[in-house]
């Protein structure tokens, strides 16, 4: 999936359709010139639903979507007959779209499972019909009930990435290049900060067939959680994660505090995300010799008693089949 093709969060105003009018017939056939009311109730209005498939990744289907309009109910007829129910709007998302009014900013619900269905606006009910209005002292009533209207909504769709591992770290940290070498997704990779812009996807093939989702989350700065950089644009994208591995490089001025001030951008925007497993994994060791190697070893044995780590080059392919051994092994307790 190209950078351009990922959409995550798109508006859209949806109106369901108006129920239809009941009707005020009068029953009339041969030789009966003054039957009895027999106006048929209207039908309700057309529903706009929301509908989970699994087979989309992003909402880029929705991106030129303004307008989502359901059809209105059919009037009632004679001899008691119903209206016609308006037609449904059916808008299919990816698994993980989070639904908000654009108002209020408001959640009004998730999709999470595969054709799992809710009714973002619900169609007016169908009036009734005469019928229903008939008595003992009023045998022929000539009104009946208006359809009611439907409902009309302005929301933000927002896509919440599924996987199963996601990248956490800061701009220039590797996340891409461990991405591209450990899955087939193809994410843009330069020398720059913020060459990553949307999440990126790949799936991890593992032995005997089996895989895992791997997610590139842009890259984290200081502040994130207050909205500089990238901000809540990335932050979302980490919630739905199994695991979040923190990939810092092996140049780092200080890798505990880099360590440090991702986690706190986490626990500012979220603190349930300290709830995750979490495994430190640290990047770019081909630019190391034997004996830098060793004191980072002793500084991590030293520095990071409280979480699991890993060294590994990802341009060099050093230490990825022992990182893909121990995340499987985080996955599948």
């Amino acid at each position: 999936m190209t950078e351009g093709n990922f959409v995550d969060y798109v508006k859209v105003y949806v109106a369901s359709g108006k129920g239809g009018k009941g009707s005020t017939h009068l029953h009339r056939e041969k030789f009966i010139e003054k039957g009895g009311p027999d106006g048929g109730d209207g039908g309700r209005g057309g529903h706009v639903i929301l509908k989970g498939n699994k087979n989309l990744w992003t909402l880029f289907h929705l991106k030129f979507l303004r307008h989502v309009k359901a059809g209105h109910g059919g009037d009632g007829g004679s001899s008691r007959s119903t209206g016609a129910d308006g037609e449904d709007k059916i808008i299919e998302v990816p698994l993980g779209t989070v639904v908000k009014d654009k108002d209020t900013g408001e959640l009004l619900f998730e999709i999470t499972e595969h054709e799992q269905e809710k009714i973002l606006a619900k169609g007016g009910k169908g009036g009734l019909g005469n019928w229903h209005f008939r008595t003992s002292t009023n045998q022929t009533p000539r009104y009946a009930q208006p359809g009611l209207q439907g409902e009309e909504l302005d929301v933000i769709l927002e896509l919440k990435v599924l996987a199963d591992v996601g990248l956490v770290g800061f701009p220039n940290a590797g996340k891409s290049t461990l991405l591209s070498v450990l899955t087939s997704a193809k994410p843009k990779i330069a020398d720059y900060p913020f060459t990553t812009l949307k999440p990126n996807l790949g799936i991890v093939a593992y032995r005997d067939f089996q895989s895992f989702v791997m997610a590139d989350i842009p890259g984290i700065i200081e502040g994130a959680a207050e909205g500089k950089g990238l901000g809540h644009y990335f932050l979302r994208h980490i919630e739905r994660n199994s695991i979040l591995l923190f990939l810092v490089p092996s140049d780092a001025k200080d890798i505990r505090k880099e360590y440090e001030i991702l986690l706190d951008e986490l626990k500012r925007y979220n603190p349930e995300m300290l709830d995750k497993d979490r495994l430190v994994v640290i990047s770019k060791c081909d630019l190391l010799d034997e004996e830098l190697s060793e004191e980072l070893k002793t500084y991590m044995k030293q520095h990071f008693k409280d979480v699991s780590w890993k060294m590994i080059s990802s341009v060099a392919q050093n230490g990825l089949q022992e990182l893909k051994d121990l995340l499987w092994k985080m996955l599948n307790p």
